[in-house]
């Protein structure tokens, strides 16, 4: 990246930095910030640059240079990062007070297995990045270089709970420190503006029956903290079998999301019957997501899980699958199947007795309970999934988010129906 894009990108990261600020919980903005409008300096000389490089001993990578020549040095790299060095105070880590950083990671040889990144030997040669940060460092690796010269770079936060954590270049890790920024900030602007209008045009193309597309548009998106990018994103892998790349838990709303969230028939029709299904991927099911929404969505929210968890415990419950056309058809469908009023599995004691096909005895505190067998333990109908294939062309969406019917998965005879060849044969159908 040359100084002509540094330059505006730069620009625009310091204006929006501004306007983000609130005087109530952040640190008050440098005067110098506030008067030129950046966070940034006075640009480096070439001499200063070279003089930078005989002290390292290294030529700095391309992206680094481009950057000194527009701002010897930056404020405020992300949340975390308070202050990036200029020439004059670029150094290895080695050599700095911030050296300790390699003693917790140097696990020596007993840390190494097979292709794990010896992350001592990563930070032992290292140049360090930057001067202040919330027990935060970022660093750029002279021996990790690509075919254009840049060396790699790395974020590492005590309080991550992860290692270090790897970019490309030094513009890559700015760039997600500028995303992370506008994730946790959320600045009204242009860049805010734009990351929307690619959730929707995505939205548009997931609907005309494209699948990698707007799944790679969402996950840029997600970066900037567009949370509606995650929830369609989530109904697309849930489809392809994949509840784990994006947990339920992330998808539920975060901050001022919450308002107004019980009303939302996405969450109501489709992922709270996710939240009590026994998962059919990975046997753990919503549980982790549903004490996160107990724990911390407000009351109107919880009243309407309560009312959900009361209706299925209720004899012949069913599950609703959307739209009427569609709610009949899948009905007709397991109907069919002698699968229609079953309830959700959920989370129950170990039984002692299990035979196939057979009632079972749950032990419960003081009392054994009877429970029918599960549709999971029954063969799907060789033709149940032409038929559900048929009834898709019914699905319309409740909602502007609402992209695919999840709550099919919630149904253990359905779930074992939708393979990802399949769920990527009924993503493929336009629809809505």
């Amino acid at each position: 990246m040359d100084r002509q894009k540094w330059q505006p990108f730069l620009q625009r990261w310091s204006e929006e930095w501004i306007s983000a600020h609130d005087p109530q919980r952040d640190s008050p903005l440098d005067e110098a910030v506030v008067r030129a409008g950046w966070l940034g300096f006075a640009p480096a000389s070439a001499e200063r640059i070279a003089a930078a490089e005989v002290r390292l001993g290294r030529a700095l990578p391309p992206s680094l240079r481009e950057f000194l020549l527009v701002t010897d040095g930056w404020r405020d790299a992300g949340c975390f990062i308070y202050q990036l060095a200029g020439t004059a105070e670029l150094a290895w880590l080695a050599d700095t007070e911030d050296a300790d950083w390699i003693e917790a990671y140097d696990l020596g040889d007993d840390g190494l297995d097979g292709e794990v990144v010896d992350e001592g030997a990563v930070l032992r040669r290292s140049l360090r990045l930057s001067l202040d940060g919330d027990g935060a460092v970022m660093l750029l690796d002279p021996e990790d270089v690509d075919e254009h010269g840049e060396w790699a770079g790395y974020w590492l936060a005590s309080w991550s709970g992860e290692g270090p954590e790897r970019h490309a270049s030094f513009y890559e890790l700015m760039f997600d420190a500028y995303a992370g920024f506008h994730a946790l900030k959320q600045p009204a602007g242009a860049t805010r503006d734009h990351w929307e209008s690619v959730v929707d045009r995505a939205r548009d193309a997931a609907l005309a029956g494209r699948i990698e597309e707007p799944l790679a548009e969402w996950e840029r998106a997600s970066r900037f903290g567009r949370e509606r990018a995650d929830r369609l994103r989530f109904q697309l892998l849930a489809m392809l079998g994949d509840r784990s790349t994006l947990p339920l838990d992330h998808v539920l709303p975060d901050r001022d999301g919450w308002r107004g969230f019980e009303r939302d028939p996405l969450f109501h029709a489709e992922l709270l019957p996710l939240l009590f299904a026994k998962d059919p991927l990975d046997g753990h099911g919503g549980g982790f997501a549903l004490r996160h929404l107990r724990e911390s969505a407000p009351e109107p929210v919880r009243s309407v899980i309560d009312e959900f968890e009361a209706r299925r415990r209720e004899p012949g419950f069913r599950l609703s699958f959307g739209n009427p056309e569609f709610d009949a058809a899948v009905r007709d469908v397991l109907a069919s199947a002698g699968a229609d009023a079953v309830p959700l599995a959920a989370p129950a004691p170990k039984p002692v007795e299990h035979d196939r096909l057979e009632a079972r005895i749950i032990v419960v505190p003081n009392r054994p309970v009877e429970v029918p067998p599960l549709e999971e333990e029954i063969t799907p109908p060789e033709d149940i999934w032409p038929r559900l294939r048929d009834a898709f062309r019914l699905w319309r969406p409740l909602s502007p988010d609402h992209i695919a019917p999840v709550a099919l998965l919630a149904h253990p005879l359905l779930a074992r129906v939708l393979t990802e060849e399949r769920g990527r044969e009924l993503l493929g159908i336009p629809r809505g």
